[in-house]
């Protein structure tokens, strides 16, 4: 649940976001501890209530901070980003530089 916490707040997701990245994305899967089973994801109101308890507790930012000096102190540094979404399709050469 830490690991998709930390996805969600890295990639700026809602929790229905996260929800689905997580059934739709092998490699976030892969990251929270799932592998290729989708059958034990949590759902959306499991990931709210994780955290909500983490924000009740007051612990959201110090396991944050725990997490980036973890990965600092490996030469990793990691900041909140974006999703896109891309698809490839075959298209046609161009006929300008058809020489």
């Amino acid at each position: 649940m830490l690991r998709i916490y930390c996805l969600q707040n890295w990639l700026n997701l809602s929790d229905r976001q996260v929800e689905d990245t997580l059934y739709e994305i092998d490699s976030m899967r892969r990251f929270a501890g799932f592998g290729g089973a989708t059958g034990a994801l949590p759902d959306e109101a499991t990931i709210l209530n994780f955290r909500h308890l983490l924000e009740r507790h007051e612990l959201t930012a110090a396991l944050l901070e725990a997490i980036n000096t973890h990965l600092k102190a490996r030469g990793l540094l990691v900041s909140k980003g974006t999703m896109v979404g891309a698809t490839l399709i075959h298209a046609p050469s161009s006929t300008k530089n058809r020489e």
